[in-house]
């Protein structure tokens, strides 16, 4: 029998996740895909997406060339204490970059002595060819968290440091609410459970509702940006939030759930922004090979064997924060360093 007690254990979990003085909001522990939904009505939430969908626009300082790159969420909040977050940013930063604004202060205790202060900045981050890199988070459930809002926004202390929600990654088993009277899902050990038809809807519309939250920012400040990035894992959700319909086979992402005896389509961001907005889904395929087969070198090891390492980022990250792939991000966010390096 599954009672509110294991809903509590789950919040224990959940609590670990943050860096003191920052907490989680219980309300905001969101463990299944309907809880998901759910929160699509959370005052929070709902004033995040009304803010994000209708007033923010960034402030950009002058350049040659504007980027937006959409960096994954991660389970350490802030994210930007994430070890995920901070190699990609000390990539940046080691490729010249700054930062356009000092370190936030709230986040410099969390500062190791071989780390610099601009690691800790949330501002856009300049270069000296004339390149200037807005980061962003693509999220659930918040759609789009601009870095320099993390913390804070004018609605408060944001919610992207309150919230955690493991709730839509059904490969992990344990993204289920099962104390939920609209619960379908199934337990198939101890320690994992199966979804089922309530899970599998609710997650198509949650899906959706990402999808058109980012479409629906990108589609009234996307033009201020010479290129827009998406840089999140290959065949994941945070992925499929983004490519379109067409994009999808390349992307190894499918474009529909069966639900019972329905198909529904999975819509992504690019579905629905004019084409010269749309965002470039990266690493491909190819580059995460190619930077498999790099990384086997550099380890002297046969790409069998270096898999493991590459899946889990050298440590407690992703693929994404191997440097490997930085390459391929650095190219893509400076190109024109690759073309003066040439």
């Amino acid at each position: 029998m599954v009672t509110t007690d294991d809903r509590a254990q789950r919040l224990l979990e959940s609590a670990a996740k943050f860096r003191a003085p920052f907490t989680l909001d219980p309300t905001l522990a969101l463990y299944s895909p309907q809880d998901n939904v759910d929160a699509l009505k959370h005052p929070r939430i709902a004033a995040w997406m009304r803010f994000v969908g209708q007033d923010y626009v960034p402030s950009l300082p002058e350049a040659r060339e504007h980027v937006l790159l959409l960096l994954p969420c991660t389970r350490t909040k802030p994210y930007i204490l994430s070890t995920e977050h901070r190699r990609i940013n000390a990539a940046l930063l080691a490729a010249g970059f700054a930062p356009t604004a000092p370190a936030e202060p709230r986040l410099l205790a969390f500062r190791t002595a071989e780390e610099p202060e601009a690691l800790f900045s949330l501002a856009p981050l300049t270069h000296p060819y004339g390149v200037v890199v807005h980061r962003a988070v693509i999220s659930e459930p918040l759609g789009l968290v601009p870095y320099e809002h993390m913390l804070d926004y004018p609605g408060g202390t944001s919610p992207a440091v309150l919230y955690d929600d493991p709730g839509l990654f059904e490969d992990r088993g344990n993204a289920v609410s099962p104390w939920r009277a609209d619960s379908t899902a199934l337990r198939v050990s101890a320690a994992r459970w199966k979804w089922g038809p309530n899970e599998k809807r609710a997650y198509v519309e949650m899906h959706n509702a990402m999808a058109t939250a980012v479409a629906e920012a990108l589609g009234r400040f996307g033009h201020l940006y010479t290129r827009r990035i998406s840089w999140v894992a290959p065949g994941l959700t945070h992925r499929s939030f983004v490519v379109a319909k067409a994009e999808r086979a390349a992307h190894g992402i499918v474009a529909t759930r069966q639900v019972g005896t329905e198909r529904l389509a999975l819509t992504g961001a690019n579905d629905l922004l004019a084409p010269e907005l749309a965002l470039t889904a990266l690493p491909t395929r190819l580059q995460c090979a190619e930077a498999l087969a790099r990384l086997a070198t550099r380890l002297g090891r046969s790409q069998a064997e270096a898999a493991g390492h590459f899946g889990r980022g050298g440590g407690d990250a992703t693929p994404l924060a191997l440097p490997e792939l930085l390459e391929d991000l650095l190219a893509a966010v400076l190109p024109v360093r690759v073309a003066k390096a040439a």
